[in-house]
């Protein structure tokens, strides 16, 4: 992106979390940040302005949807105006001269530690512990100066926390990304579909529970020729066993033959809303920003 003076952005964790990785790639690295304690906190202040953008992970290509967002979505008033796709690359981060052997304790978020299970099984004589968050796993190494203990976090947080890498690269599968979306509260005046292109769009939905609602919903985007890429669902709260559907689909909203796919949609379902209209996101590999220890 371009100038970033006036964004503000709120992300999830500690500095040095993959999602303050992902903000930076997306609005440059010198962007203004601020760590949330968890999500929903990450939403109230983008909603209520304290924040002009919060970057949010919504999908892993291994471990799958992160379901509480999509519920985030739906329920809060802002719009998705872009997307990334983060490479994550897992380390094995301890205090400084801590060897391989000395290791008894790992750290670190449950996704992580489920994405190097084949490395952490290698290590006989170390237990797994769930932390919140990545970075705050490495965060509290660096308070506690442990010597039996290490992290799996970013580079970033290795750097940002004067620790030491000593091994890199431990996920299982190295096709490992996360798809992060850039929120806001503000009412972004549409782009050029064109030049917007390749768009998507996404949006939650609701059918009567009949027979037949689900096939009937899908195909006013089938009939336009409309690509779906993902299609979600979730609970709906107060109606046991009845579901809301979020769904993405090539194409951007204001171009005809999505926007009459919608409005067709919203002659057979209970509820539409839009989430956003975007440009599709790249997959980018995330860059160490080596910042002054001080600036965090």
């Amino acid at each position: 992106m371009g100038e970033t003076k006036n964004i503000i952005v709120a992300f999830q964790g500690e500095h040095g979390a993959f999602s303050e990785m992902a903000a930076r790639s997306y609005f440059g690295k010198d962007v203004e940040v601020v760590p949330q304690r968890n999500f929903s906190a990450l939403f109230a202040a983008v909603e209520h302005g304290e924040c002009t953008h919060g970057i949010v992970p919504i999908e892993n290509s291994l471990m799958g949807s992160i379901h509480e967002n999509y519920d985030h979505l739906s329920a809060h008033h802002l719009q998705i105006i872009g997307e990334l796709k983060l490479r994550i690359v897992h380390n094995l981060i301890v205090n400084p001269g801590v060897k391989l052997e000395d290791i008894r304790h790992i750290y670190s978020q449950a996704p992580a530690l489920a994405q190097c299970t084949q490395f952490t099984a290698s290590l006989s004589q170390a237990e797994t512990v769930m932390t919140a968050d990545t970075a705050g796993a490495v965060k509290a190494l660096k308070t506690s100066g442990a010597r039996d203990a290490a992290a799996i976090a970013s580079a970033q947080a290795a750097w940002d926390y004067d620790l030491e890498i000593l091994q890199a690269g431990i996920e299982d599968d190295h096709q490992n990304y996360t798809r992060f979306l850039v929120v806001t509260s503000e009412t972004i005046a549409p782009e050029n579909p064109d030049i917007q292109m390749p768009a998507k769009t996404s949006i939650v939905f609701a059918m009567k529970n009949v027979p037949g609602a689900l096939f009937k919903s899908l195909s006013v985007f089938a009939l336009r020729d409309l690509n779906l890429l993902k299609i979600e669902s979730r609970p709906l709260a107060g109606k046991p066993w009845e579901y809301a559907f979020s769904l993405d689909f090539e194409g951007h909203i204001h171009q005809e033959p999505c926007a009459r796919a919608i409005e067709h949609l919203r002659e057979i379902a209970t509820f539409v809303k839009i989430l956003g209209s975007y440009r599709q996101g790249d997959m980018v590999e995330g860059k160490v920003w080596k910042r002054e220890k001080n600036k965090m």
